[in-house]
């Protein structure tokens, strides 16, 4: 056994064995200094992209509310020589005590959300958690509410005569496809303005199917597919008003609703989710409305109210909206079918 154990020893190894234990491992260690070294240069590259997934993890309007809320904090802070990060939870109480006089709660939650962001992203446990806060946040809402003040839906009727009110021309194409599309897919205006001419399938005889690759309710972009079929009236059918857009336009791929030159003129870059608010409240004052009731959600909700007060299945409704809350929904199917499921209606009064 010695002598066998002897010959191992004695055994040949490879001339990169021999490099390793005779430095004590030196090449091992040589390696990892390389490969560190390999990763330190492309910390740029991966910090750039590290930051641009953080960025997607939220939609372009949340970032753009909670820069918006946490720069009025920031002045309002330094307007009193207040630190706004850190900040103090006496801090935060005085701020939406202040903000109670003037901003929806709705708003000073959100704004305590952007707080709590800015927070978190310095591993600081966010001071809208502790107790005063808490308390002063629950005294405004029992004072003021916490109801959210919503939309009225724009109805079939009012839908009608705002398609009526669009002008003969390449701009009254767009305005009435974006309208009837808006309402028969119940859509949002991210949604509408994120659509692509690709994403357009027309079914003969049938309509078409749309599909919408990313959503609020859908960050990961499983995606949804929805069906328009040909509506009952011509002036007012999704599918025919999307074909007029389509052919007047000469649109074959890219951004399915676009912008328009000053004359008029065809441009490369999508409309706004914003421009799409203009939109519906432009032609909703054209009929007489009051614009502050109305909004480009006011599409999507007429489409919910609409289908219930004729009767239709939540998993219907549910189908088309891609709403994953039924709670939700139901808010929309209520309003909708209240005069219908109103007991009075039985009375003899």
């Amino acid at each position: 056994m010695a002598d066998g154990k002897k010959d191992l020893d004695k055994a040949p190894r490879s001339t990169s064995d021999n490099q390793i234990l005779s430095d004590g491992g030196g090449l091992v260690e040589t390696a990892l200094v390389v490969h560190t070294a390999e990763v330190l240069c492309d910390m740029p590259q991966l910090e750039s992209e590290a930051r641009r997934f953080a960025d997607q993890a939220k939609s372009q309007n949340t970032h753009r509310a909670y820069k918006a809320d946490w720069a009025d904090f920031q002045r309002w802070c330094s307007a009193r020589s207040l630190d706004s990060l850190p900040a103090e939870p006496s801090t935060i109480a005085f701020y939406i005590s202040d903000l109670s006089r003037t901003i929806k709660t709705s708003t000073i939650r959100r704004r305590l959300v952007a707080i709590s962001q800015a927070h978190k992203a310095i591993g600081v446990v966010p001071p809208t958690q502790h107790l005063a806060v808490r308390e002063v946040l629950k005294g405004i809402l029992r004072e003021y509410g916490s109801a959210t003040a919503q939309k009225s839906s724009i109805g079939t009727a009012d839908l009608r005569a705002m398609v009526a009110q669009t002008p003969d021309s390449l701009l009254g194409a767009r305005d009435r496809a974006l309208l009837l599309l808006g309402f028969a897919a119940a859509l949002r205006r991210s949604e509408l303005v994120s659509l692509t001419v690709e994403d357009v399938t027309f079914v003969e005889e049938q309509g078409f199917v749309i599909r919408i690759r990313r959503s609020k309710t859908d960050p990961e972009g499983i995606g949804r597919d929805v069906a328009v079929p040909y509506g009952k009236r011509q002036e007012t059918c999704a599918v025919l008003c999307l074909k007029g857009w389509l052919d007047q336009a000469k649109l074959r791929t890219g951004p399915l609703f676009r912008r328009l030159s000053s004359s008029g003129n065809v441009q490369a870059a999508p409309l706004s989710d914003r421009a799409v608010a203009r939109i519906v409240q432009r032609y909703a004052a054209a009929i007489g409305l009051d614009v502050s009731r109305y909004a480009g959600h006011s599409l999507r909700s007429g489409f919910v109210t609409a289908a219930a007060a004729l009767g239709a299945a939540e998993h219907d409704i549910q189908q088309v909206t891609g709403h994953r809350s039924v709670q939700v929904l139901r808010q929309y199917i209520r309003r909708g079918s209240m005069f219908q499921k109103c007991p009075l209606r039985e009375m003899d009064l």
